[in-house]
């Protein structure tokens, strides 16, 4: 410890010396709005003019890819807008600090608001000032200087504040991807050209349209709805924002630098600098910057990030360590194995946004829908226009105007478009936090409906590491003799029960001998000469064809472990029988509260294991499983669980192995632990992080709830269209003598949005 203090304190001289001087050797230039451009010398960017700005190594970050939250098939290396839906794409993977793209966007859509809303409120002011007793009969109320001034405050409004929203209606139509800015603007533009003219041209229009010898105008309709609208995106903006905290907050449990060992001494790196290879230091209290293995000192690592135990974890020379869990008082240098994307967290935060941006089934509901509600939704418009010109009061032409823009602008289907995804990038996030993570949309919503878990029994409903439970020797041999001379021969062994003795020996403290003369016989155990002395471990044909006789009573003791859930070994010393030793693969402390857990969610447990029938049905019996399948291959794993699917059964299967694979695959869905292999969890929908068995049921419940949420959106947004676009057509009228003013749709069409956004952000207080 005492070199490491050394060390630590000779390098404390110079990080800052180091990062200057790397500062210096490697100076670029970016700009803000375009980070893709990097310059080695100062200068204007080539893309937007914008002055370069110095970029320090520690916060240069790769090439941003830009997507669209509606349809994640559409990609860019920049900012912009949706072909096919026009909403605002978003970056593809969430950065841990602020998002440059996304804020800018926010900061227009929230400049263009406030300019809107300042120069629309005297329209709107002085549009609704007749309705006032004590200015309605004021005569500038009518002058034709007031209705001049709505048409100078009005023109800025719609054609700069609104501008976006022509932008991408235009584009809609040029596209053929009609969606919710092409009736925004068709609708906006209408009400706002149809005025003009009226202000400019008023003889073009017949005298039966004159209400009290003038013309109507609809400026403070135009203003209002491009103001609500507006409001509406800035809205939907930040609440989107909000998707993706989860994500932000799995970014942020990773440090921003490392501390690298060089010839110089200890350097302070970006992160994005750390090479595999790199020996880094963690000082008391830092977050361990990647994944690797301790090759010097020792500290106590907190890994509730992995593991959800709040007890730090003893790590000493050869132990791993995960980039994210935060180092207690020691000190410790670490080589540097999995960096990036590669390392766990990494791993966690890529599947966390692919699952996020991928589509679920039941979004295809929305898709066919979208597809034909803008068409109709312009027949509909049309239509009312003509029914009005037909048969409505005077002004009949005002009238049909009027209600057709409101059916545009109250129909705008971003609700619908918005109810699927948003609950999904939600829901995922909201797995995340708890350590389910969610491969795709489609498992989430494939496992609400699954009736039956099959489960893997090692590693999966136990730990996976073999431990020695019992030293049974016979009369004669010393129980501690017995269990070195049986470790001693083991310690030559690669079997993993044949680890379990040798540790259960070493926590004893029992000093082992050499082995000479080591033999294996697969499938039947070992032999060799300890001490002077002929021991033999392994199954008792392997001793009888040893010649050691007398194994009787043995058999019968090894019968009762069995049934108990205890592999037995049997031991011969010297061509004699000396006794058993019981080794167990420990069922998880939470295992039972696990199934306990998934019964009350309506689930049956079926367990597939390769093990012996004894075995396997005592640890079946001993949770209250419902089923039990034992001393069975990977290949009839598969066939099991594709014989639950053809009885109509909805199988999730549950493993951690790599003979698991082919049966995660074959399921409905796959639960792979995230303590077992990287192939089984790549053939899995979902990754238990912590390998704990009550993720399970979490991810039920988050699937049932996701799936609830998006079904509460849909009916939301199909019972806003279905009741909306009737009343702003003017049903009501005959009966009631209502009309649904555009202002009023504007405002009802951009809180429909919001609320789905936020029913969707519900999830994340979800209780799991």
């Amino acid at each position: 410890m005492s070199n490491s203090n050394h060390d630590h304190a000779h390098g404390e001289e110079h990080p800052a010396a180091a990062v200057q001087s790397e500062a210096s050797a490697t100076r670029k230039y970016t700009c803000p709005m375009h980070p893709e451009v990097v310059s080695d010398k100062p200068g204007d960017c080539p893309k937007c003019g914008m002055a370069l700005e110095r970029m320090s190594p520690v916060t240069k970050k790769p090439k941003t890819i830009y997507t669209c939250p509606m349809h994640p098939e559409v990609q860019q290396d920049h900012p912009g807008n949706c072909p096919k839906c026009g909403m605002a794409l978003e970056p593809k993977t969430v950065s841990a600090g602020p998002d440059d793209g996304e804020s800018a966007e926010l900061r227009d859509m929230t400049r263009r608001f406030w300019v809107a809303a300042a120069l629309t409120l005297p329209v709107f002011f002085l549009t609704m000032s007749h309705l006032i007793p004590a200015l309605g009969r004021q005569p500038w109320v009518t002058s034709g200087a007031s209705r001049w001034l709505q048409f100078a405050l009005t023109t800025p409004v719609v054609w700069w504040a609104g501008w976006p929203f022509f932008q991408r209606g235009w584009r809609s139509i040029v596209t053929r991807h009609l969606n919710m800015f092409t009736l925004i603007a068709i609708g906006v533009g209408a009400a706002f050209v149809f005025s003009a003219v009226a202000m400019l041209m008023p003889g073009l229009f017949p005298p039966t349209m004159l209400h009290m010898g003038k013309l109507a105008i609809y400026f403070e309709a135009a203003g209002m709805v491009t103001a609500l609208v507006l409001l509406g995106q800035v809205l939907e903006l930040r609440a989107r924002s909000r998707t993706g905290s989860a994500i932000k907050a799995l970014l942020n449990l990773a440090p921003p630098t490392a501390r690298r060992i060089s010839a110089a001494g200890d350097e302070e790196v970006s992160l994005d600098e750390v090479k595999v290879g790199d020996r880094l230091r963690v000082v008391p209290g830092d977050k361990v910057p990647v994944d690797g293995s301790v090759v010097e000192g020792h500290s106590s690592v907190e890994e509730s990030m992995i593991t959800g135990e709040p007890l730090p974890v003893e790590k000493t020379v050869g132990d791993k360590v995960t980039g994210g869990t935060v180092n207690g008082s020691g000190s410790f240098v670490m080589n540097a194995e999995r960096i990036g994307s590669d390392t766990l967290l990494g791993q966690i935060v890529n599947m966390v946004a692919e699952a996020q941006r991928s589509r679920a089934p039941i979004q295809g509901l929305a898709d066919k829908v979208a597809g034909i509600f803008v068409p109709v939704v312009l027949a509909v418009s049309v239509i009312t226009f003509a029914v009005w010109v037909w048969l409505g009061p005077e002004p009949r032409l005002a009238h049909a105007i009027v209600n057709a823009v409101a059916v545009l602008i109250i129909a705008c289907p971003c609700a619908l478009g918005l109810a699927t995804p948003m609950s999904i990038m939600v829901g995922v996030g909201r797995g995340a936090q708890v350590g389910v993570l969610v491969k795709n949309a489609e498992a989430l919503e494939r496992l609400e409906k699954v009736d039956t878990l099959v489960v893997d029994k090692t590693g999966t409903l136990t730990e996976g590491k073999p431990k020695l439970m019992d030293v049974l020797p016979i009369d004669g041999f010393d129980a501690k003799d017995f269990l070195r001379l049986a470790a001693s021969l083991e310690q030559s062994s690669e079997h993993p029960l044949a680890s379990a003795i040798v540790r259960g020996a070493k926590e004893q403290s029992l000093a082992l001998d050499e082995v000479k003369d080591f033999r294996s016989v697969t499938a039947g155990g070992v032999a060799g000469t300890v001490a002077g002395r002929i021991v033999m471990v392994g199954k008792p044909d392997f001793l009888r064809n040893e010649k050691v006789n007398g194994l009787k009573p043995l058999e019968t003791l090894a019968a009762k472990l069995q049934e108990g859930g205890k592999t037995a070994m049997f031991v011969a010393i010297d061509g004699k029988p000396a006794g058993i030793l019981a080794v167990a693969d420990p069922i998880k402390v939470t295992t039972a509260e696990a199934i306990k857990d998934l019964h009350a969610l309506g689930l049956k447990l079926v367990m597939l294991t390769g093990d012996n029938r004894h075995t396997a049905a005592a640890v079946a019996k001993q949770l209250g499983l419902d089923a039990v399948e034992a001393e069975i291959e990977p290949a009839g794993k598969v066939a099991h669980v594709k014989k639950l699917r053809t009885e109509g059964k909805h199988v999730a299967m549950a493993g951690d192995g790599i003979n698991d694979a082919p049966a995660l695959s074959e399921a409905e869905v796959g639960i792979a632990m995230g303590t077992g292999t990287d192939v089984a969890m790549q053939s899995a929908g979902i990754t238990l992080v912590k390998g704990d068995l009550r993720g399970i049921a979490q991810a039920i419940r988050l699937s049932r709830a996701t799936m609830w949420n998006i079904r509460e959106n849909l009916f939301f947004a199909f019972a806003y269209n279905s009741v909306g676009i009737p009343v702003a057509a003017g049903v009501l009228y005959p009966f009631f003598g209502w009309l649904l003013s555009p202002i009023i749709a504007g405002a009802a069409m951009s809180l429909s949005s919001v609320s789905v956004i936020g029913n969707a952000l519900r999830l994340r207080t979800t209780k799991l």
